[in-house]
């Protein structure tokens, strides 16, 4: 929503509100899944606002990106075969194409329009549509993974949306089956997972619950500040297919091979402490 012609704001639970001041509405179209607006704003660079949420700014999305992709990754052995689920604006598969050992990144999007105006307003994020080893596919993502081979992904990704509309879907145990399935020898699924201080009690505890109940054999819910989401504080949560989540190519995220903003070896060890209040609700 818009507080006037200069703001956008994002009430959140009626309690608390992210705004930002604007230059200017860029776009807007209705899509047949979902609203997508976006805007040119004062500090923070383009917006892109999708049912009027916050989905990203030129400013602080490098964060939200870095951390989706690199801790899963180098917590994995090997990861040659990378699934995202989401992601439509391409900064997340960008991100994941930095790593010389994926042979292959495919990105399952339900809606193309995201992907499209990506291209068009922050073409930054879209480096790598054109690098080989990468698929875009405009389809559902719950029904591409029920139908995906048996162990023939090592990582998958789920960058979505709030767990409403399309997403609903994505936060269920019976999708969390198909992962299972889908997932090789050392699988890892990664999920953003929203802000412990406003969602542990209705999205990371029940996403803990239903990762179990999928048989991940473990679970480990990682931390980094997210300025425009609400409350600043986000997390991702990591479940293993077999062992623990652990950080498998910690030598290589020491030695950096390619650039970051946020992310290296010491923000990874970091990532995954928990908070206590965090800590006993995950407990029961």
């Amino acid at each position: 929503m818009t507080l006037d012609e200069n703001w956008f704001s994002e009430p959140h639970q009626d309690i608390i509100g992210f705004s930002l001041r604007i230059r200017e509405k860029l776009h807007e179209e209705q899509t047949p899944f979902q609203k997508i607006e976006i805007y040119d704003t004062v500090g923070f660079g383009k917006l892109m606002v999708i049912d009027g949420c916050v989905m990203l700014t030129d400013r602080d999305n490098f964060i939200y990106h870095e951390m989706m992709a690199h801790p899963v990754l180098f917590a994995h052995p090997a990861p040659k075969n990378v699934l995202i689920i989401g992601g439509g604006d391409c900064g997340t598969l960008r991100e994941v194409l930095k790593h010389d050992c994926v042979r292959l990144a495919t990105q399952v999007d339900i809606d193309e329009r995201v992907t499209r105006l990506a291209e068009q307003y922050f073409p930054q994020l879209c480096d790598s549509n054109d690098d080989p080893r990468a698929r875009l596919r405009f389809d559902d993502g719950i029904a591409h993974v029920k139908n995906a081979e048996p162990g023939s992904v090592d990582v998958i990704i789920v960058d979505s949306t709030d767990p409403v509309g399309p997403a609903e879907g994505l936060f269920s145990t019976a999708f969390y089956r198909d992962c299972l399935r889908a997932l090789g020898r050392d699988g890892l699924l990664v999920q953003q997972s929203e802000s412990p201080l406003l969602h542990a009690d209705p999205i990371i505890r029940p996403m803990h619950d239903s990762l179990r109940a999928a048989g991940f054999a473990d679970i480990r819910t990682i931390h980094f500040p997210q300025a425009s989401y609400p409350s600043g504080w986000w997390t991702a949560t990591i479940a293993a297919k077999d062992g623990r989540v652990g950080f498998h190519r910690e030598q290589a995220a020491e030695a950096l091979a390619f650039q970051t903003e946020y992310y290296n070896a010491a923000i990874h060890r970091a990532a995954g402490a928990t908070p206590e209040f965090l800590r006993r609700k995950l407990q029961g």
